[in-house]
């Protein structure tokens, strides 16, 4: 409780106000009403009323449900203090102002059902503009729901836009799912697929079911398969790389992945599908799930993926730009895993863009 003692000269009169729940200074003198001042030695205190006092930020006491059982408590305090930085949700929870079951804890710590959560006021910063979500992106989302119960959804993501909103990129897959589906409590990715590749992506619709199929994922229960189309003619029918992939940064600051000793272990399968005279059609089966890892083996081979501007060949690419190609030819073709409630095994396909469909008819097979 903040109690405020303000003597002035002309009245010689001491006035007292108490806010509660007064999150800082900043608030307290927003409240002085400087329309009332009749001098510069004059401080007059304004008293809020019972429905000012009704809008300031109060202390929030939450019970945790078994949707939110094992979340990370940085992880739950971002979803629900939605506009709030997360350099600030981390500096309340370092300083003890959030609490669980009256304790302090670590922003790892991880919630169970039950737990009693103590969330400070927090003044949430109110965005400036809405995010845009362009027609065509909204149109495809509701079109591409390959399969959809209680848990989950699988869309077909389409190429050219990112999972989600984030440095630089004002909107994504997920912020377009959730402008959809606005009655939905609960949208979150299960699994990441690159911004040009296009295909199978499974979208969360419970807490529960998001941690499950993490531990699916986790545990390589998720059997995946792409459709690639290397560069240049590929030899091999079937061949298995399993070199290790390290994340790197580049000198202009752009991500990219190394192969490394050093690196985590990566396995991905490539199976040859048809031959054509400058390219190769291949079925790649990724046993682990590292970042960008199809793309940086397929690298390995001397056979990178066409349009892949970042792991292939510049001369290489421009040259199948005059054909037609304008995106990264990787498409995540099928998900096969045991439904992480049911039980009953799941096979999903998305079939291939039509615009990439054509262009293989084009291309002169061996």
């Amino acid at each position: 409780m903040l109690t405020a003692d303000f003597l002035t000269e002309s009245r010689r009169a001491l006035k007292y106000v108490f806010y509660e729940n007064l999150p800082n200074i900043t608030t307290l003198l927003s409240h002085i009403n400087l329309k009332n001042q009749s001098s510069p030695d004059t401080g007059i205190i304004y008293t809020m009323s019972i429905e000012e006092q009704s809008e300031l930020p109060k202390v929030v006491y939450v019970e945790i449900t078994e949707d939110n059982n094992d979340q990370r408590l940085d992880n739950f305090l971002i979803s629900r203090l939605k506009g709030v930085p997360k350099s600030h949700i981390y500096r309340i929870v370092r300083k003890g102002e959030v609490r669980v079951n009256k304790g302090r804890v670590d922003v790892q710590y991880r919630l169970v059902a039950g737990d009693i959560v103590r969330i400070p006021p927090v003044r949430v910063a109110e965005r400036s503009e809405e995010l845009y979500i362009p027609q065509g992106l909204q149109e495809s989302l509701q079109q591409g729901i390959l399969f959809e119960d209680e848990d989950f959804l699988i869309v077909n993501k389409p190429a050219g836009f990112a999972v989600h909103g984030g440095s630089g990129v004002s909107s994504g897959i997920i912020e377009g799912l959730r402008l959809i589906r606005p009655d939905a409590h609960f949208l979150e990715l299960v699994h990441r697929l690159d911004k040009d590749t296009s295909g199978c992506l499974i979208i969360a619709k419970k807490r529960s079911a998001l941690r499950k199929l993490h531990e699916l994922f986790r545990d390589d229960q998720v059997h995946k398969t792409y459709q690639a189309l290397l560069s240049g003619q590929w030899a091999r029918k079937k061949l298995v790389v399993t070199a290790p992939l390290l994340k790197n940064i580049s000198k202009g600051g752009e991500r990219i992945v190394v192969i490394s000793q050093s690196g985590k272990k990566a396995e991905t399968l490539f199976r040859r599908l048809k031959l054509f005279r400058n390219s190769t059609l291949v079925e790649a089966a990724p046993k682990t799930g590292r970042t960008h890892q199809i793309r940086v083996h397929a690298a390995s081979l001397g056979h990178p993926i066409v349009g892949d501007e970042r792991y292939g060949l510049d001369e290489v690419n421009k040259s199948f730009k005059t054909k037609g190609y304008k995106r990264m030819f990787l498409h995540a073709e099928t998900l096969k895993f045991h439904h992480p409630v049911t039980g009953l095994l799941i096979t999903i396909s998305a079939p291939l863009p039509l615009q990439l469909e054509n262009l293989l008819k084009h291309e002169e097979q061996i």
